[in-house]
């Protein structure tokens, strides 16, 4: 279920809005938005604004600063504008090429908003050359909606765990987009990753559909 067929998408976040061109009828999935990008973003916009002296359960995982970040499928470039508006300001977007002239134009449409020219760089989840080029390890892994090909998923797990800190963490939006990919994905992560479900009630609340879900995940501390 993609969250809308109309061209432009606008969300609010930080203060300001991010308006997200999307084409839904070009052959490649990463010209859409997808819901689990909102998701995130807004999970990250409702907690990292709570007021002083408020509760906070997530008070460690949202200090941005001096923290680097990349993420994966970035498709239009949702997660990664969002989170650079929340303070994840060192933070590069990577996708295969057919992906970019979608993440270009948003890119550009938003920059009176990002006020800066984003990072971004091809990156295939299997190739060493392109990982080892973006300089890892990173505090912060972000991927959204990024699980739909079985045949992919030994790739992707294999990148974060490459890309990730020993002390980092990986920011995911999921869905479950096919079955098959869905039980080996997570069979792989549990070998990898300690993994940590958000609760529902603590997404956004206009933003908590029912099929999307956050997770933590950190790595497994070696023995």
């Amino acid at each position: 279920m993609k969250f809308t067929d109309s061209p432009v998408i606008e969300l609010p976040v930080a203060g300001t809005t991010l308006s997200l061109h999307q084409n839904n009828l070009s052959m490649h999935v990463g010209t859409s938005v997808w819901p689990c990008s909102l998701v995130l973003v807004k999970f990250i916009d409702r907690w990292i604004h709570t007021p002083p002296n408020t509760t906070n359960p997530y008070t460690h995982l949202l200090n941005f600063q001096s923290k680097r970040a990349i993420e994966l499928g970035c498709g239009c470039g949702v997660a990664g504008m969002g989170l650079y508006l929340l303070g994840l300001t060192d933070i590069i977007l990577t996708d295969i090429p057919p992906v970019m002239p979608a993440l270009k134009k948003n890119l550009k449409s938003n920059k009176p908003v990002l006020k800066k020219n984003l990072k971004y760089s091809i990156l295939y989840w299997n190739n060493k050359d392109q990982i080892n080029a973006v300089n890892p390890p990173f505090d912060f892994v972000v991927a959204a909606d990024v699980v739909y090909i079985e045949e992919s998923v030994p790739e992707f797990v294999n990148a974060m765990e490459v890309l990730v800190a020993e002390d980092g963490v990986v920011l995911l939006g999921y869905q479950i987009r096919s079955p098959e990919a869905h039980t080996v994905f997570w069979e792989m992560c549990g070998v990898v990753f300690d993994v940590e479900k958000v609760p529902h009630e603590d997404l956004h609340p206009e933003y908590a559909y029912e099929e999307a879900d956050v997770f933590l995940l950190r790595k497994k501390k070696k023995q």
